[in-house]
């Protein structure tokens, strides 16, 4: 049995865990720092408090950050009712995925009257093909204006909606009055205003994501400013969180789970740094996570591909397990540098739909920032192949110490 055939073949009921719900964090605490750090060590594991991280980083080392700034995803609109005066009509919610039309998100996001996206809809059943215009009123600035929605073509699980609105304000701004935080489903409650600040980081810049990067959230103004004190060097990158993050594998074996596909950029600065450091980096997040390795197979197929497009460089969800490149990641960088240069380009924007399970070999993160996952998710398989499979002792000793899990939960920093 070949590699590919091994992980595809993993079976999701062996990352199982018993999780309580008083165990799930429904809110943060009032101080982000404050959180509790697991320390996991060369096998050694023990606890901290989040803002005593920098003591545990080696000076001169490199960290690296995910940039993304969460949207207000979530939409809402209420159906004309059928019935008397005061009935209401189906509520759907229309829940943004990824740009459509424009598909570039900074150019998508200052549209000012209309635009596509690729949308998951919520009560699809009571959106008809009858009924295919919905609309809500916006109260922007003291005036209000039109939002419509128009359901497209499905694509994918989801659909495109092609929305029109009045008033000439942008996307950003629309979404800002009228959506809501799309905290995760987990937390079983409704979003509240404090959300629209605790569920971001506070280096958050680049607005696309439908979820948090929530290892970023135990970081304080103060806690940065240690690092940096330190000598620890800091990069940002971009990975627009999809909706993704939160789907379980459904699936026996992993083979029959499907990616979401996620849009990243990395600036050429950032790749020089970390060629500097010997292509190894602490990644802040399972996001920065898959960015950083997806850079690694990028620059393998860059390579022999030097006039590739964004769309061809993609990393699909099993190329890893597919080839075994013997590039080192520095030349795997270095080609992404030529391929800048060559093309005048400052940032390589593509996307990445990469799937880490064990037997996965990692490239370029060498220590990795990262909050507790949900039993059976995508998420713990790339922990369990970060530390050959050693995730079972981590995860029992969180839970017999008072840990807090999942997003608004508390931190590990694991160091194989």
């Amino acid at each position: 049995m070949n590699l590919l055939e091994k992980v595809q073949h993993i079976r999701i009921a062996d990352f199982a865990y018993d999780l309580p719900d008083d165990r799930i964090a429904k809110f943060p605490l009032p101080e982000r720092d404050s959180s509790k750090l697991l320390i996991y060590r060369h096998g050694d594991i023990s606890q901290d408090t989040f803002r005593s991280i920098t003591g545990y980083l080696p000076e001169g080392a490199l960290m690296v950050f995910n940039n993304t700034r969460v949207i207000q995803a979530r939409l809402h609109f209420r159906k004309q009712a059928t019935g008397g005066p005061k009935s209401q009509g189906a509520l759907i919610e229309v829940f943004l995925l990824e740009p459509a039309i424009p598909s570039d998100y900074q150019v998508n996001f200052t549209c000012s009257d209309h635009c596509s996206w690729y949308c998951m809809i919520g009560n699809l059943k009571r959106w008809k093909d009858d009924t295919p215009v919905l609309s809500q009123t916006i109260r922007h600035e003291g005036n209000e204006y039109v939002l419509t929605a128009r359901r497209g073509p499905q694509h994918g699980s989801g659909y495109r909606v092609d929305f029109e609105w009045t008033g000439g304000m942008s996307f950003a701004q629309l979404l800002e009055s009228v959506g809501e935080i799309p905290i995760p489903p987990y937390l079983n409650r409704e979003s509240q205003e404090s959300d629209r600040q605790t569920y971001q980081t506070v280096y958050s810049k680049i607005k696309g994501s439908v979820a948090a990067p929530t290892a970023g959230l135990h970081f304080t103004e103060r806690v940065l400013a240690d690092i940096e004190a330190h000598g620890i060097e800091r990069e940002e990158v971009t990975l627009h969180v999809g909706a993704g993050t939160f789907r379980p594998v459904k699936t026996s074996e992993i083979s029959g789970h499907e990616m979401h596909t996620e849009f990243i950029s990395v600036r050429r600065t950032t790749i020089e740094r970390l060629i500097a450091h010997g292509g190894k980096a602490i990644a802040v997040g399972t996001t920065s996570v898959r960015t950083l390795e997806s850079l690694y197979y990028i620059g393998v197929f860059l390579s022999t591909h030097p006039d590739a497009t964004p769309e061809d460089m993609q990393v699909e969800q099993w190329t890893p397990y597919e080839t075994s490149p013997s590039m080192s990641s520095v030349e795997a960088l270095e080609s992404i540098v030529r391929y800048l240069d060559n093309h005048g380009l400052d940032a390589l924007k593509t996307s990445t739909r990469i799937i880490i399970a064990p037997g996965y070999e990692y490239h370029i993160v060498s220590t990795m920032v990262t909050n507790f996952h949900q039993p059976q998710s995508t998420l713990l398989l790339l922990v369990s192949a970060f530390l050959k499979g050693d995730w079972k002792r981590i995860y029992d000793y969180a839970l017999a110490n008072g840990f807090r899990f999942l997003s608004y939960g508390d931190s590990s920093i694991l160091i194989p």
